[in-house]
């Protein structure tokens, strides 16, 4: 159905995945008047792609999903500013330099930005995070600048693996602090954050420090880093630090308004907040409740914005669209390695639930499979290595399959030209004797994979 609100005003605070896609379903369904607002850029780029222009495999112009002319043609107004202030009683926007705008409804699709917890040094020139184009432009300056032969990067997730690849590819020294007992430990499997911290250790020559934790950060003569202190009291010289202990809503100038906060701004699944014609989404959005058993009442991921963005995008068209998306997945990659995880798998297992854990001999293969104990019912798998088909294991979950099933089903899971049937056949056959079954690999079927 296309809704004509001719007089209607939407506008959209944040040109990211959450606020690009609400504009374009609702472009798709209404001919309402579309404003993106954003001060990062002028136009939307992918995020997901910062480091590939710093090591120079794209341009900052490669990284626009749409030419410069999709938005006129399609009717939607960008603007390259900051909001100030908002007044939600009269509902305008106070503008850095443009004229104040008036909207009938607004989207607060405001990303995040990086944690700082109060270290003594954080704002010291040379320390920094990587999340906004700004910062990937501040790292360009940092590193050419001046002479940086040695980087400390705090924190242990994705944004940190990523950080790192790009200065090692200026042949730029890392440390890495984790203050877990292993890599990325809030997330993975011990064994499989094992195996990623040998990867980066033996392959890539990172300096991986576990159980350490920073304390401050020195500068020298002229306000620059010199050098961390950890919590142990060990020194380390470097001449750029990387925040990356993960993010946060980026609401701060929202704190003191009317708008109901906590970490984020706090939505309902309509993605509506306490003020009548707001709605908020993406990394910025604070569910009340979860969305579904097993996720967070924040979901900071790529894909989830977007799936944000286009049931809100048909709501502001006039059809009520709640967010309600499936079962949890995500893919990432460290360094040479592709992840990818479906269902709910967790660092530590519940008191339900049992896991089987396969390893490749010699490469940096590996799968964690997560299931019922009592039902054997398949919970959730971690991959690492090779690329498992996301519809087949949507179609499992639902279906609520077997670990059994699952492990006799292999074949059809596998969408790598390079996953040998030897892995297979190592897998079951490790699966057989752990848990002393007899299962046997099905003949893998295009019928099942494509849930026919």
């Amino acid at each position: 159905m296309y809704v004509l609100n001719h007089n209607m005003h939407t506008v959209i605070i944040g040109n990211g995945i959450s606020g690009v896609t609400t504009a374009r379903y609702l472009r798709k369904h209404s001919d309402q008047n579309i404003t993106i607002i954003s001060k990062e850029t002028p136009h939307f780029y992918s995020r997901t792609a910062l480091m590939y222009i710093y090591m120079g495999h794209m341009r900052y112009e490669d990284t626009k999903p749409y030419e410069d002319d999709f938005w006129n043609k399609n009717k939607i107004d960008l603007l390259y500013d900051e909001v100030l202030q908002i007044d939600f009683k009269s509902k305008t926007l106070q503008m850095n330099t443009s004229e104040q705008i008036r909207y009938d409804n607004l989207v607060l699709a405001l990303g995040s930005k990086p944690n700082k917890f109060g270290w003594k040094g954080q704002d010291l020139n040379g320390v920094q995070g990587l999340y906004a184009y700004q910062d990937l432009k501040l790292l360009e300056k940092n590193t050419t600048e001046h002479s940086v032969k040695r980087a400390v990067i705090v924190g242990g997730g994705l944004i940190g693996v990523e950080l790192a690849e790009m200065l090692l590819s200026r042949n730029i020294k890392v440390t890495f602090l984790v203050r877990e007992s292993h890599f990325w430990g809030n997330i993975l499997p011990k064994q499989q954050s094992e195996m990623i911290a040998k990867h980066m250790i033996n392959d890539h020559h990172v300096d991986l420090r576990l159980h350490t934790e920073l304390d401050e950060v020195m500068s020298d003569q002229n306000g620059r880093v010199k050098e961390i202190i950890t919590k142990s009291g060990e020194k380390i010289p470097c001449e750029l630090v990387g925040l990356t202990a993960g993010v946060s809503p980026n609401i701060e100038f929202l704190k003191q308004s009317v708008l109901k906060t906590n970490r984020g701004v706090i939505v309902d699944h309509f993605l509506k907040t306490n003020i009548d014609n707001v709605y908020a989404l993406g990394d910025c959005a604070e569910f009340q409740a979860p969305a579904g058993p097993g996720r967070r009442t924040i979901e900071q991921v790529w894909y989830t914005g977007k799936m944000m963005g286009m049931a809100l995008g048909k709501t502001l068209a006039g059809t009520p669209t709640k967010y309600s998306p499936s079962h949890w997945f995500n893919s990432a990659k460290f360094f040479d390695i592709e992840y990818q995880t479906y269902g709910w798998v967790g660092a530590r297992l519940k008191e339900n639930e049992e896991a089987f854990y396969w390893e490749h001999p010699k490469e940096y293969i590996s799968l964690y499979m997560v299931f019922d104990k009592q039902t054997s019912r398949f919970i959730g798998i971690n991959s690492f290595g090779f690329r498992l088909r996301h519809a087949l294991f949507e179609k499992w979950l639902n279906e609520k399959y077997t670990i059994d099933q699952v492990i006799a089903s292999l074949k059809d899971a596998n969408f790598d030209p390079e996953f040998y049937k030897s892995v297979e056949t190592d897998i079951l056959s490790t699966y057989n004797k752990t848990f002393n079954k007899s299962i046997t690999l099905k003949k893998k079927s295009l019928l099942n994979i494509f849930g026919r």
